[in-house]
């Protein structure tokens, strides 16, 4: 037993000086009682653990300090929690205890450490590894999803639709301005929804999601209201363009970010989850709102739909939730960890080649990605092949093909790469525009480019954010989802 404890202690990577070997810790302290924690893929290396005396059932130190797989099995991947521990380092502590400071075999990081404590104080993993949850991470990852989705139905899902307002608008209230003008109110709403980006992705790395969107719900309500009594251009750009896009970012950047921490390998499918409720409330709020204002009238139609979705959007702001606590939480020993500053822009994220690069590229996609959305509509009005056809089913059509192009990209980057598939979904989109949309003089045909400019857009829409997420840094994933929405805004 001793030569094979001496063996497994010969590996590729060296313990540090201080390091003390593990069958030799209890002359130094009491023995630890650290709990195995074996993931159900442990199950076929039994009879390796076997050949190396360390069964599942055995007392010592050594078989408990075993996290996965057995040095006779073949070595995990980089960043993986499944080696086996082969020191301890200990530190002297006050009153000359001595304190376990952190141990051997791999990096520990990602959820699991050994908190530093007394030698009289059990140790235990303070969390599972990723990959590995319990009933109720489950749960709070698919309430997340399901919040994520319902707010990006409410916010994303009507900014979507402002063709139906622009359409409105140019026959009602602003018939004296011309469509290019009008549009004017949809171009503030998305410009106050991108640069936001950076202030709440900040505020959110510090805090986390919920105060961001219950605010961002009282925004939203307040938006509405205040849309619903205008009168003037003025007011229009001020209450939709400015407070609306204010209150999408508000519940649009805590979702995406949220949902992000709670997956790894089906992450890009749990965003593009998310992404897809943005494209189903631009299938019904463009139906809906033109039923309400034909039935009640703008002013009352407008609250009926709006405050209902300010509701809405108030309950997800309860479900969604991070996988990891805000910078702002206690620390594993009990005290209150430092507050970081809520900084707007984070210079060291623009020194990383990789984040530039996405940023620059985003910036000249983000150019007329959303154009479509707020002229398809009046362009269906004249087109003289459409007549006695309903306009607002073609922006219905539209986002349509983007529920799909949101959960099927995002699915299929999960296996072949969030970047491989971002490419050709950006260049598709604006090949689409330049092919389809010009060419279209019929219905079909403008039909057909509805719903694959929808699927390609919504594609790009839904593979950003797991691109940015995969060259980041856990703890500052929102502060680099926001500076990408807020950069893509200057252009």
């Amino acid at each position: 037993m001793r030569n094979d404890i001496e063996k497994s202690k010969r590996t590729s990577w060296d313990a540090p000086d201080n390091s003390i070997p593990l069958y030799d810790l209890p002359h130094h302290l009491p023995p630890l009682n650290v709990p195995a924690y074996y993931p159900p893929t442990l199950a076929k290396n039994d009879a390796c653990l076997e050949s190396k005396g360390q069964h599942r059932d055995s007392p010592g130190p050594y078989r408990q300090s075993v996290i996965g797989t057995c040095q006779c099995c073949p070595r995990p991947s980089n960043h993986s929690q499944t080696t086996i521990m082969s020191w301890l380092t200990v530190d002297g502590g006050k009153d000359g205890a001595e304190t376990v400071r952190s141990c051997g075999g791999s990096t520990i990081g990602d959820g699991w450490h050994l908190t530093s404590v007394p030698s009289d104080t059990t140790c235990v993993p303070s969390s599972p590894p990723p990959g590995v949850s319990t009933s109720n991470d489950k749960r709070r990852a698919a309430l997340a999803v399901l919040g994520g989705f319902v707010a990006l139905f409410c916010t994303f899902g009507q900014m979507n639709s402002f063709g139906t307002f622009h359409s409105y608008y140019s026959r009602h209230q602003l018939r004296y301005l011309t469509p290019s003008k009008i549009s004017w109110i949809g171009s503030l709403q998305l410009w106050v929804f991108f640069f936001s980006g950076g202030f709440v992705g900040r505020v959110f790395d510090s805090f986390g999601p919920t105060g961001l969107m219950l605010a961002g719900s009282v925004c939203y309500a307040l938006s509405v209201v205040a849309t619903a009594f205008s009168a003037q251009y003025p007011h229009y750009m001020a209450s939709q363009g400015l407070f609306f896009g204010l209150s999408v970012g508000l519940l649009f950047y805590p979702s995406m970010a949220s949902v992000s921490t709670h997956f790894t390998k089906y992450r890009a499918t749990a965003l593009g989850l998310v992404a897809a409720g943005s494209s189903v409330g631009g299938v019904a709020y463009p139906i809906i709102l033109q039923r309400l204002f034909e039935s009640h009238g703008f002013r009352n139609g407008l609250l009926i739909c709006g405050l209902s979705s300010s509701l809405a959007c108030c309950i997800s702001a309860l479900t969604v939730t991070t996988a990891r606590p805000p910078s702002s939480a206690r620390g594993p020993t009990g005290k209150p960890k430092v507050k970081r500053p809520a900084k707007f822009f984070d210079p060291k994220s623009i020194t990383d080649t990789r984040f530039s690069l996405l940023v620059v590229g985003s910036c000249f996609v983000a150019l007329g990605l959303f154009t479509p959305f707020f002229y398809i509509v009046e362009y269906a009005r004249h087109l003289p092949a459409a007549e006695g056809f309903n306009p607002y089913y073609v922006l219905a059509i539209l986002n349509a093909g983007g529920i799909l192009g949101r959960i099927a990209p995002a699915w299929l980057s999960d296996t072949f790469g969030h970047y491989n598939l971002l490419l050709p979904a950006a260049f598709l989109a604006g090949l689409s525009c330049v092919t389809l949309w010009l060419c279209a003089r019929t219905l079909v045909l403008l039909l057909a480019f509805a719903a694959v400019y929808g699927f390609l857009s919504g594609g790009f829409v839904s593979l950003i954010t797991p691109c940015v997420v995969r060259i980041s840094d856990p703890s500052e994933i929102g502060t680099r989802i926001g500076m990408l929405y807020t950069m893509i805004s200057i252009p």
